[in-house]
């Protein structure tokens, strides 16, 4: 907790994390977008293009690291900003030298590489992010506050994502990286001008008992049907709009048609579905939130579904786009805020991350397996396949909420 953190207004500390989020956001917005297609016009398979979502394999293991992350020692820039402000530095760098490689001439390993790394980086942000997070927020601020961290990282989509992508043409590959870098940079001041409480040093001792809460949290009452509800949850839209993009570059779109579809008016669609997500998982109540939204996100796959059938026309296409990602972002504010809710205060950062890691690892493997549906059941069989996914996640979490074993969520 930051000093005199009860004086701080609930907007710094909103303001702090947003720019956090956003930080993350804008090398996976320009990532997201770009590699897909990139891998497709370079005539990779849809078998290959799914597989490249294993690339973002290190967030499905950060819970490696959480428990170091809850234990180790401040140092000069604290807990928290010791491991966000050298990873987001160490980001800055490796985009800033991948402009030297342009994929048309140098090839797909380069790219390839840098989003690996950039992806081990942006987890450690996140674990340290996401305890601090934590540590900030009230519980009647979760709902808000996770609107604000599902809105920051959406902005950093669409502004590392669509924008760039928009503005490739002109820019070229090295300017691109350079903005992207320099964006990254920008974002990582408000957490640089941050104070962070001293705290005395957590010792070896320490250290070491951090690492059995991993079991110890799989240990906890319901603990592993909660972890199981939560990786469904999301399995069946990530199935989905993993194939999203390639479906788009095969009907003739370009990089900067994706960039103002799914980049831009997709993202931003995203950012308001954050922020009515999160405001009305208050409202709503945690249980109902999830469920609610969650069933029309399913609905938006479908929809999907019935898209591919036809010509892929931009308006029903951005229309559709636009739904997806509300429900999505509606989802994700309720999704996330239940998990907030399933932490215990002095292991903020371990209990969240190994909520996010299920997410993440659910969520991978469904669209890594992406590309074998699509090329077996084409995109109208592949995006019905997903919607049904979808909606079985929704009725495994509203059942699972129903249980005695569940976790106790507020509202």
């Amino acid at each position: 907790m930051v000093p005199g953190a009860g004086r701080v207004t609930s907007g710094a500390r909103l303001g702090l994390l947003a720019s956090l989020y956003v930080a993350q956001g804008l090398p996976q917005g320009f990532f997201t977008q770009a590699l897909p297609a990139i891998l497709r016009r370079e005539g990779v398979s849809l078998v290959g293009v799914g597989l490249a979502n294993l690339l973002a394999l290190p967030w499905a293991l950060k819970f490696l690291v959480a428990p170091w992350a809850d234990e180790r020692a401040p140092g000069r820039l604290g807990r928290r900003r010791g491991v966000i402000l050298p990873a987001q530095a160490a980001s800055v760098a490796a985009l800033a030298a991948l402009a030297w490689f342009d994929p048309s001439r140098e090839g797909l390993a380069p790219l390839l590489a840098v989003t690996l790394l950039v992806n081990v980086l942006a987890a450690l942000q996140d674990v340290a992010t996401d305890g601090l997070a934590v540590e900030l927020l009230r519980p009647d601020e979760r709902g808000l506050g996770n609107g604000v961290q599902v809105g920051g990282y959406r902005l950093g989509m669409i502004l590392g994502g669509g924008g760039l992508l928009v503005a490739s043409p002109a820019l070229g590959w090295w300017g691109t990286l350079l903005a992207l870098a320099g964006a990254l940079a920008a974002a990582s001041l408000p957490v640089l001008r941050h104070a962070e409480a001293p705290l005395p040093p957590a010792g070896p001792s320490a250290a070491r008992a951090g690492w059995p809460r991993l079991a110890d949290w799989v240990d906890r009452p319901g603990g592993l049907g909660w972890l199981a509800a939560i990786a469904a949850f999301k399995g069946g839209h990530w199935l989905g709009t993993a194939m999203l993009r390639p479906m788009l570059v095969d009907a003739g779109w370009g990089l900067d048609d994706l960039g103002w579809l799914l980049g831009s008016a997709g993202f931003t669609a995203g950012l308001a579905g954050a922020a009515l997500g999160g405001a009305a998982t208050g409202r709503l109540g945690r249980r109902r939130a999830v469920v609610l939204f969650g069933a029309l996100d399913a609905l938006t796959l479908a929809a999907y579904a019935v898209l591919a059938l036809g010509e892929l026309a931009p308006g029903p296409t951005a229309a559709v786009c636009a739904l997806e990602h509300l429900t999505s972002g509606m989802a994700t504010a309720a999704l996330f805020t239940a998990m907030m809710d399933a932490c215990r205060a002095d292991r903020a950062a371990t209990d969240f991350t190994v909520q996010a890691c299920v997410v993440v690892i659910g969520s991978g493997l469904a669209a890594a397996a992406s590309g074998w549906s699509a090329e077996r059941l084409l995109y109208p069989g592949h995006f019905a396949l997903a919607a049904a996914l979808a909606a079985a996640g929704v009725a495994v979490i509203a059942w699972y909420l129903e249980r005695p074993g569940a976790p106790r969520l507020h509202g």
